[in-house]
């Protein structure tokens, strides 16, 4: 009886074990190796030399660190500025049923995600061409001279190449969560608000957008870490080499640059680490301003 006891009281742990032994093998000790290797100077995995705190050091005093964070930080700008609001307008057309097609819409808008980002980062360096691009050729249709713009090779215009490509790429992503947002406000708020004399502006900015609250505040914060975690779109738009004079070098391309051209895996692991660190106090702040979890003031 014992036995069978004994088993009994195992046996869910023995179920859930693989979990936690997979998680401890891939996660758990892949984080603790990082730390330690962020302490030493290394080249490989054969020649380590600990070095403390120097790595942190060395970064904040390297230029090109704070280069890379300004990128980061400018296609991040972007994102907020263009293509949220973007992803919202988006929502709001294909969610009303004055728009025929809407389904088609819909798929159109969400399709570029289903697209490889490597694909689309060639797409668009054949776009972006100067002399024979669609980009440039299509500015010239609009404009009244002949835009013979240089996206990619110069370093004005080099991450706003980038921005652009992110823009259609993410903007039908976003629409998808504002959508579901929409069409999760009660039609009674509506009719109240029109009972009340409200016009259709008056109607989005007292009912749908804090109706939208939760949503805003998910897609801010995850396009936030979005932004922070770019590399494919720029390094293949750039040929790997982050542009002219590193103008579209992000911190993501700056840790693979160290950790895997360079082969200093413990600068780059404390790359890593420098970038959790950030990532964690800009999603804190922005949690904090949009008053995420705190019920409406009376």
């Amino acid at each position: 009886m014992n036995f069978w006891r004994q088993q009994t009281k195992w046996a869910p742990y023995l179920f859930v074990s693989p979990f936690f032994i997979l998680f401890a093998i891939f996660m758990v000790y892949p984080l603790l190796s990082s730390i330690w290797l962020s302490f030493h100077q290394s080249r490989g995995f054969q020649y380590q030399v600990f070095v403390g705190l120097e790595n942190f050091a060395r970064l904040f005093r390297d230029p090109l660190f704070w280069k890379s964070l300004r990128n980061t930080f400018y296609f991040a700008a972007g994102t907020f500025l263009i293509q949220l609001p973007l992803a919202l307008l988006l929502a709001l057309i294909v969610n009303s049923r004055r728009i025929k097609g809407r389904n088609f819409f819909r798929l159109a808008f969400f399709s570029p995600v289903l697209i490889s980002g490597v694909f689309i980062a060639i797409i668009f360096a054949l776009a972006y061409d100067a002399r024979s691009g669609l980009v440039n050729d299509m500015l010239s249709r609009l404009l009244p001279k002949r835009v013979l713009i240089p996206w990619l090779e110069n370093e004005r215009w080099v991450m706003p190449a980038v921005i652009l490509a992110g823009v259609w790429r993410w903007t039908g992503f976003n629409m998808i969560y504002f959508l579901a947002g929409l069409q999760g406000i009660r039609q009674e708020l509506y009719e109240a608000a029109a009972v009340d004399g409200a016009n259709a502006w008056q109607a989005f900015l007292h009912v749908t957008l804090p109706s939208l609250r939760p949503v805003i505040t998910f897609v801010l914060v995850f396009s936030m870490i979005g932004s922070l975690q770019l590399f494919d779109l720029p390094y293949v738009l750039t040929n790997g080499g982050g542009g002219p004079n590193d103008a579209a070098t992000t911190i993501v391309m700056y840790l693979y640059r160290h950790g895997f051209q360079f082969v200093n895996l413990g600068y780059a692991a404390t790359i890593g680490w420098v970038l959790f660190g950030i990532l964690v106090v800009v999603s804190l702040i922005q949690l904090r301003v949009l008053r995420f979890g705190r019920e409406e003031e009376a």
